[in-house]
């Protein structure tokens, strides 16, 4: 088997995106574009992958990290120009070259590994992905002579009548053998309206010297479109979404509406799991089996148990146990971490706090920067007292503690165990087990008081 290698064109700034963010960056169901490529091509067996970086290199070399190696395209001079940066990297290697654009998130390992054997066994030099376009104005048409091989690319300005009926466009992907592809690079030429060295140059150089250059068709054209402004943006994230929501319902996770569902690439879901309509689940989410979320739900970068319900809340970077009931209307903001068979109401808002396993906040609560122990009842109103307008506190609650509505606890403040805090209360000392804490003023009743107020009047 030839060894193989990948060349990611990823160095254009993306101008008609019109955005301070560069192109490849942009994320796709929660994913950069190239991040998409990188990853599908990570299931091939590649022994280097070389990305072409120019504008955001650093950017793109801190998102792609060391699965790749880099070739600076200093100034972008066109496709071939580009790939002509990787000279130092592959130019001496024998074996069989993928080039992929960096734009191009939808693009399948299934597809290019297709792509690879309909190379190899056809013995080509130089192999394009190509699919049939309902409207292939625009692309370069894919001219096949008697053998099916292609004869030649066809841009559409140079098309004939006859050229602009053929459906089959040229995508941008290829296959070289390598060494056939960095000889030829050195006739390329940028003798053209635009100045630039393009790429498919090398197939018609390749041609003239009688090489076998051939087309393996796809039969997605989605997976190859190439993003170049936010309507595509748009329209590559329409259809990765609907790629993810298949896949989790195939899976055995209930979406009740996959098309106003919206979950990341890197989003892990158990079975017999139901999503409600207006849920959006991001980053590297995973949540159990058998639970309820949504709707209008947002989950980001959470591990969720089983048999936990999260209705019309929020919830970002925590950690949430099995059996837990969250919402409607929580707020579980980042490290926070709850565990089993716990309730958390509506208007309730936790922060950087530890929930203790059958501890409950049922409504209209702040707990945050606190330690919370197990079976604690945390009445209507409760608040801890964190924040000081300069510095953050810690307030630790013991397990069976029962706290009363309206009770302010101002860290840093300890509860012991089994403790009782009267409603109303604003506890500023700390509390022992098993202690009954009040601390509010005393009721007085004056009475007849309206009618002497009625008299002054």
């Amino acid at each position: 088997m030839s060894n193989r290698y990948a060349i990611i064109l990823a160095a254009g700034q993306g101008t008609r995106m019109k955005s301070k963010l560069y192109k490849v960056l942009h994320p796709v169901c929660g994913k950069p574009m190239v991040q998409h490529v990188v990853d599908q091509i990570s299931h091939l067996k590649i022994e280097q992958i070389v990305t072409i970086i120019g504008h955001g290199a650093e950017k793109v070399k801190a998102q792609l990290g060391t699965t790749s190696s880099y070739a600076l395209q200093e100034e972008q001079l066109g496709t071939a120009h580009a790939v002509i940066q990787a000279k130092d990297a592959l130019e001496d290697k024998e074996g069989v070259t993928i080039v992929v654009c960096g734009d191009t998130p939808l693009i399948k390992a299934e597809t290019m590994e297709n792509l690879f054997q309909h190379h190899l066994s056809n013995k080509a030099k130089a192999s394009v992905l190509t699919a049939k376009a309902e409207d292939p104005t625009g692309y370069g048409r894919i001219i096949r002579n008697e053998a099916g091989h292609v004869e030649k690319i066809v841009e559409h300005k140079d098309a004939s009548e006859d050229e602009r009926k053929i459906a089959e466009i040229n995508t941008g992907t290829y296959c070289f053998d390598n060494q056939a592809l960095f000889n030829a690079l050195k006739s390329v030429s940028n003798d053209n309206v635009q100045g630039e060295y393009y790429l498919p140059d090398v197939i018609e150089i390749l041609k003239k010297q009688g090489e076998i250059v051939t087309a393996y068709q796809t039969s997605d054209f989605h997976e190859t479109l190439g993003v170049n402004d936010r309507v595509a943006l748009a329209e590559a994230e329409k259809i990765m979404r609907s790629r993810i929501n298949e896949a989790q319902m195939r899976n055995g996770v209930t979406i009740i509406d996959p098309q106003n569902t919206y979950i990341d690439a890197g989003v892990e879901i158990g079975r017999d799991t139901v999503i409600y309509p207006g849920t959006t689940i991001k980053g590297q989410t995973v949540i159990g089996e058998d639970c309820v979320i949504g709707p209008n739900s947002e989950i980001d970068t959470c591990q969720i148990g089983n048999d936990t319900i999260i209705k019309q809340s929020v919830a970002h970077n925590s950690s949430i146990g099995s059996h837990v009931n969250i919402g409607p209307f929580a707020h579980i903001r980042p490290d926070s971490s709850i565990s089993d068979d716990v309730k958390i109401g509506n208007f309730v808002e936790i922060k950087k706090a530890q929930f203790g396993k059958g501890s409950k906040a049922s409504h209209l609560s702040y707990i945050g920067d606190a330690e919370v122990g197990s079976n604690v009842n945390l009445g209507c109103g409760s608040i801890t007292v964190n924040y000081d307008g300069k510095n953050k506190y810690l307030t630790k609650i013991g397990d069976s503690v029962f706290v009363g509505c309206n009770s302010n606890l101002v860290a840093p403040v300890t509860i012991g165990d089994g403790a009782y805090i009267a409603a109303g209360s604003t506890i500023t000392d700390d509390v022992p087990g098993d202690a009954l804490s009040i601390a509010r003023a005393r009721q007085v009743n004056k009475e007849n008081y309206v009618q002497k107020l009625n008299l002054k009047k």
